[in-house]
Formats: structure tokens, C-alpha cells, sequence
């Protein structure tokens, strides 16, 4: 039986690297060994980014939302609790949709947060 040798294995998994890493800025997308380091922080960066990436929009409906909250006379949390208690499950980003597009829904439902308190 012929000796099976590592070549063709080694060279795709290579090639797999260096097509990860194209458009890197100089040799990071040339050589094997840059490209592998910098296609692996990459991944890290990515890992890390796709996790703070839900907290950033939390923090930016949190942020709409107290903003029409205030116009209505109430603050972020007692707006909440008040919906909390009047029964209303509506998720953030749906709260935050209406108080960009939808003023006059957003007013209602803090009607209805005032009258639950």
C-alpha cells in the first residue's frame, strides 16, 4: 500500500486561511503564518462583537424610550413598571419602534402606564 503523504490536506487547509484573510493590509494576507494569527484575533474580535452588539441595542431602545417617556411626563423605569402592572408585554425594540415612528401609540400606551400606577 503507497504512503499517503499530508500535502493536499495541508495545502487546502492553508488555502482555507488565506481566503479568511483576504483584504488583510499587507503580509497578514500573504503568508501563511500572519494570516492565521490575524485570521484568528479576528474571530475573537467577531465572538466578542456579536455579544455587545445585543447590548448596544438594548442601550439604544432604552435610550428611545426614556426620551419619549419624558415627553410624556414619566421616566424610563416608572413608564416600565407602569406597563409591568397594566398587564402590556411589549419587548423594547417593539417600544422603541413606536417611539420613533409611532408618537401618538407611544402616547397612549403611557396613558395607560399612568393610570396602572
Amino acid at each position: 500500500m503507497a504512503r499517503v503523504k499530508g500535502a493536499m490536506m495541508t495545502r487546502k487547509r492553508r488555502n482555507k486561511v488565506l481566503k479568511s484573510a483576504k483584504g488583510y493590509w499587507g503580509a497578514k494576507s500573504k503568508h501563511f503564518k500572519m494570516a492565521k494569527q490575524a485570521v484568528m484575533k479576528s474571530g475573537n474580535y467577531a465572538f466578542v462583537g456579536r455579544k455587545l452588539k445585543k447590548r448596544d441595542f438594548r442601550q439604544l431602545w432604552i435610550a428611545r424610550i426614556n426620551a419619549q417617556a419624558k415627553v410624556n411626563g414619566m421616566n424610563y423605569s416608572t413608564f416600565m413598571h407602569g406597563l409591568k402592572l397594566a398587564g402590556i408585554n411589549l419587548n423594547r425594540k417593539m417600544l422603541a419602534e413606536l417611539a420613533v415612528s409611532d408618537k401618538e401609540a407611544f402616547a397612549s400606551l403611557a396613558e395607560k402606564s399612568k393610570a396602572a400606577l
